[in-house]
């Protein structure tokens, strides 16, 4: 196959682009605005703690429900729609915001029509665009998304802050979602295409081929193409029978205790120690910045490594992050508490983009919706019980700091799991890129 650059910029990166902006906006307020309008939403509705929480712990449930729908009909007939769907989604349920006053009404605007939003507009699908996209530069393309998007931390989270402070925190939704379908709209039908690359005759990283073939000459030649950095394509059948499959969900099973317990709490947990809200917000943004580097120099590190080491770049970024809750939980000071985000923070940033990344090495491009949707499924209970747990030691003991040895001890296992985690040998019947179940 003789191969050149296209010397036109890849439709790729715009796809990168889109997926960076409508993340960036979407889990800023989504994701870590919650910890923000935490405290005036549970003051202002009477609600506890643990039943605040319950509303993110909804979406996460519904997340995993929908999550292998979602992923089926994104292989099976591209991420565009569903992508426009999210985008809809959310910017309706952060205007509906406005009108709520009960816990139900909140159950049900937060907890389900902007959680399927987000879910379904902002993770499987363009974590699929971009793995089809992309194959040697899938790294870099995965990991410049989110780190653009993880400028939200330090940017929107701040800027939620500050509205809840100047217009009230209901106001504040409503800005959320007007601006989402402002931005989400146009950018999700002009720069996400639905399939990938060859189907317009196009090699995956922006490689062409000198002669003109046939669609199915273009696929055969992509798949030729990924094999030559090791990715084979699995079905979601054959998926499920290899160990690192289920190794891959027990680790980040284990270690998805605590993100959901820092995007959740850790303003209401700042502030318990005497920062202001806006402060404590301004603090988390900077620290965050951080993990914008490691977020983006990722993306070379992993387009340069082998299949098999892959793993062990998983858990040293978890074994950092344990480090750090052990250390917190010994000596429980303010420096040790900075010292705990700084590790956190920069290691979330390599972990980030590696999920999707390592999945899609291990099991290839055809069934990668299906192989995600199904896991993050499995993976729901998990992120479901964390900020319940974390509200429920909070309300019965009036701190959180019994929630962090817990942490250290999940964290610690996961470590453990995913390096055992062997990338999986060919299946014994390759079959087309049609094949998905």
């Amino acid at each position: 196959m003789i191969k050149r650059r296209s010397s036109k910029i890849f439709f790729g990166w715009w796809t990168v682009m889109a997926g960076s902006i409508i993340t960036y906006w979407s889990h800023g307020y989504y994701f870590y605005g919650l910890s923000a309008l935490f405290k005036p939403i549970s003051s202002e509705l009477g609600f506890s703690r643990a039943m605040t929480s319950v509303a993110a712990s909804i979406g996460r449930l519904e997340g995993g429900l929908e999550a292998p729908v979602t992923g089926w009909i994104t292989d099976r007939f591209g991420p565009k729609w569903v992508i426009l769907a999210g985008v809809f989604l959310i910017g309706l349920g952060f205007i509906l915001m406005y009108f709520v006053n009960s816990l139900w009404a909140y159950f049900v605007v937060w907890g389900l029509i902007t959680a399927t939003g987000v879910n379904i507009g902002t993770s499987l699908p363009f974590e699929k665009a971009l793995s089809n996209w992309f194959v040697r530069k899938r790294g870099l393309a995965i990991s410049v998304r989110w780190a653009i998007a993880g400028l939200c931390v330090a940017t929107v989270l701040p800027l939620v802050a500050w509205l809840i402070t100047i217009v009230g925190w209901r106001w504040t939704c409503v800005i959320g979602g007007v601006v989402m379908w402002l931005i989400g709209f146009p950018l999700a039908w002009f720069f996400v295409k639905q399939h990938r690359p060859e189907y317009y005759g196009l090699m995956p990283d922006g490689v062409t081929v000198e002669e003109q073939t046939s669609s199915d000459e273009m696929i055969d030649r992509g798949v030729a193409y990924a094999a030559g950095v090791e990715e084979v394509e699995f079905t979601l059948r054959q998926a499920m029978r290899t160990p690192a499959y289920w190794l891959l969900i027990a680790s980040a099973g284990a270690q998805g205790f605590l993100p959901t317990f820092m995007i959740i709490h850790s303003i209401p947990f700042l502030t318990d120690r005497g920062f202001d809200p806006v402060k404590a917000s301004l603090i988390i943004g900077v620290i965050s910045l951080g993990s914008i580097v490691t977020r983006f120099l990722i993306g070379f590190v992993v387009d340069r490594i082998k299949r098999n080491r892959l793993r062990f770049l998983v858990g040293v970024s978890y074994f950092v992050q344990a480090i750090g809750l052990i250390t917190f939980v010994l000596y429980p000071t303010i420096t040790m508490l900075y010292v705990l985000f700084i590790l956190y923070y920069a290691a979330f940033g390599i972990l980030l983009p590696l999920g999707s990344i390592v999945r899609a090495r291990y099991f290839g491009r055809k069934a990668f919706g299906s192989i995600q949707g199904s896991s993050m499924t499995i993976l729901t209970p998990f992120a479901v019980v964390s900020p319940i747990f974390a509200g429920w030691v909070y309300d019965t003991t009036g701190s959180y700091m019994r929630v962090f040895p817990v942490l250290a001890g999940l964290v610690t296992l996961a470590t453990i799991l995913v390096c055992l985690a062997v990338p999986p040998k060919p299946p014994a019947r390759l079959s087309g890129v049609t094949n998905i179940l």
